[in-house]
């Protein structure tokens, strides 16, 4: 079993503490904020007896108060602390010095390139991006992400590593701003929000017509499957009439930015594209764990 050690205890953190325990693996996690660590095993043991999982499992993770003790024997480090590039790199420059030569030094951003945190690095063959989804013991995609400089049998030994946890774990080939998976979702957010910005509909018919259309596919058919089901031909005859009027704007659009200095901060404020109660923010909280949850176990029942 690997030497694990996690920068970070927050949400991302907790959770990928808690797909290495309960594999088996020995974990050990260091946060800068104390109240953290001082919840972290109980926070696993909640998630664990809900999916009604080992919940000893959380035995194997260790808070610790610091950054060396947690990865000075590990095999692999993962750092989660806050989207701030700044902190990421200088995070990776004491890991350089603090973790074994062999260890492998990956960060879950999920859009900042890994070239840019490891830039004060030098043994970059053992760096590159493991960009996990939230929930991440629930969601079994993990992007492995190669840089400048990182080793093949680094990607290797990564990949093989997430595939023992029962992660699908894919191969990012290029290092650019939010990989695979946040380019996707962002160029759908974008031209979203253009639909409500131009007055085509509202947000809510936004999200309607994703739920209750294409959407209802996507769990089966990735984009260019359904391309190739439809036939590629139809698939540019399409393109032809429609992408020249999607929106193309190079920055956030203006009404992503008037919300946000209006206060419209969505769940934190109660309104954002759309108002939300506190009783509807837990219904919609509460609908998207447990579709979360009956894939996770569909995807374990296949399994067997």
């Amino acid at each position: 079993m690997a030497r694990i050690g996690i920068v970070g205890a927050g949400l991302m953190g907790h959770g990928i503490a808690q797909v290495f325990a309960l594999a088996g693996h020995s974990v050990a996690v260091y946060d800068a904020v104390p109240g953290m660590l001082a919840t972290l095993r109980s926070r696993i043991e909640q998630n664990l007896a809900d999916l009604k999982q080992d919940v000893s499992a959380a035995e194997r993770v260790r808070p610790v108060e610091t950054l060396a003790a947690a990865v000075e024997n590990a095999d692999v480090v993962v750092e989660a602390a806050l989207e701030k590039l700044p902190l990421k790199q200088d995070i990776f420059a004491e890991l350089e010095k603090l973790a074994p030569r062999h260890a492998l030094l990956a960060s879950n951003t999920s859009v900042i390139p890994i070239g840019k945190i490891a830039e004060r690095v030098a043994t970059k063959d053992r760096v590159l991006g493991t960009h996990w989804w939230n929930p991440p013991w629930l969601v079994p995609l993990v992007e492995v992400i190669e840089t400048e400089g990182t080793s093949a049998d680094s990607v290797t030994a990564m990949i093989d590593l997430l595939r023992s946890l029962g992660k699908t774990a894919v191969h990012v080939k290029k290092d650019v701003p939010g990989f695979i998976g946040n380019r996707l979702q962002h160029a759908l957010w974008r031209e979203a929000i253009a639909l409500v910005q131009n007055g085509v509909c509202d947000a809510e018919t936004v999200d309607t017509v994703v739920k209750a259309g294409f959407g209802r596919r996507l769990g089966v058919i990735g984009p260019l499957e359904n391309a190739d089901l439809i036939g590629t031909d139809l698939t540019l005859d399409i393109h032809r009439n429609v992408l020249a009027d999607l929106d193309r704007t190079p920055g956030p659009l203006p009404y992503l930015v008037d919300l946000v200095n209006a206060g419209r901060l969505g769940f934190k404020s109660g309104r954002g594209f759309r108002e939300w109660t506190p009783e509807q923010q837990a219904e919609l909280r509460q609908r998207v764990s447990a579709q979360l949850k009956k894939a996770a176990a569909e995807d374990s029942n296949s399994d067997v």
